[in-house]
């Protein structure tokens, strides 16, 4: 809850404890707060040095609690002294970097990014400096970092920013994909689906774009292409917008009658991306032989004869 003025969770849960009590002994804190003498006496030298404890004058070995408003409001006006000045650094490195950008020739307008680390920096800064939108290209192979690497995303979408992803049909077999993507849709993320595409891609605000860099041949290099404001980025705007354009919606909402459940429409939604009912089966949890007595069934409440048919009624039904 503080940590915005250098706390942690566990400094402030010893604060908030010593704040509901007149005072209290190293014991007597160690036994509330459930640690051992030593770190609660560590905690009590941490507090006391930020100005959050004092020593009861009669009993100096006992403690008590500093008013907020007295301890915490001096810390506050110091971290917002020193936010409005990064901030005004903020404006100024930003006008010499506009500057820079006017001067730049055609060649400067991409930047090499060598290095995984510095890739896997520049995405998630990407990311973290958003403020609208990010587009996202995703292939089953080739990624900037691993899904579960990337803290980044869940802040993004915490603070509003949305997420338009598209991603090749190999990426749907990835285990658990359907769930997170559901998970995710709530939050602003919406996923679509193509055949193929050809990079991995991750634009900002359609300000900034990355893309990976491989060399020619076998040998591929560990870097990434980051594009500025040009013509280039338009086009690689523009080339985002049309992938977009024709992929096909991945989370729908349609209803299926009777007995059908959200796995049916999951299935059909995979079935028609193409998926062959292995990799359905392993994308959804469920066996082969489930796989089939679903369709089966969903043959039948459509009142169709082929798998063809079946997609084309699913699809004027509005069930997937």
């Amino acid at each position: 809850m503080l940590e915005a003025i250098g706390l942690d969770d566990e400094h402030t849960a010893v604060y908030q404890l010593l704040l509901k009590v007149p005072s209290a002994s190293v014991d007597e804190l160690a036994a509330t707060a459930g640690m051992t003498v030593g770190r609660a006496q560590q905690m009590i030298d941490d507090l006391e040095g930020l100005g959050l404890l004092a020593r009861q004058a009669s009993v100096p070995d006992r403690v008590v609690a500093s008013p907020p408003s007295l301890a915490l409001r001096p810390m506050l006006h110091e971290r917002e002294r020193r936010l409005t000045e990064a901030h005004e650094s903020l404006v100024h490195l930003s006008q010499l970097y506009r500057q820079g950008a006017a001067q730049r020739d055609v060649p400067d307008v991409v930047d090499v990014v060598l290095g995984a680390d510095a890739v896997r920096q520049r995405f998630a800064q990407l990311q973290a400096a958003a403020v609208a939108q990010v587009s996202v290209l995703m292939l089953s192979e080739v990624a900037f970092v691993d899904k579960d690497e990337n803290a980044e995303e869940e802040r993004a979408l915490a603070r509003g920013v949305r997420y338009r992803v598209i991603v090749e049909k190999a990426v749907l077999e990835w285990p658990g994909f359907i769930d997170a993507a559901r998970e995710a849709a709530p939050h602003g993320e919406e996923v679509r689906v193509l055949p193929t595409l050809p990079t991995r891609l991750i634009i900002a605000d359609d300000r900034m774009a990355l893309l990976p860099m491989r060399s020619r041949g076998d040998e591929r290099a560990s870097g990434a292409l980051l594009v500025h404001p040009s013509g280039l980025l338009d086009l690689v705007v523009a080339i985002f917008e049309e992938f977009w354009a024709v992929s096909t919606e991945f989370i729908s909402d349609g209803e299926l009658p009777g007995r059908h459940d959200a796995i049916d429409r999951d299935l059909l939604k995979l079935l028609l991306l193409g998926l062959t009912d292995a990799a359905a089966a392993a994308q959804l949890g469920i066996s082969l032989r489930t796989v089939q007595r679903r369709v089966a069934d969903l043959m039948e409440t459509a009142g169709v004869a082929t798998r063809i048919q079946l997609g084309a009624e699913a699809v004027r039904r509005s069930w997937v």
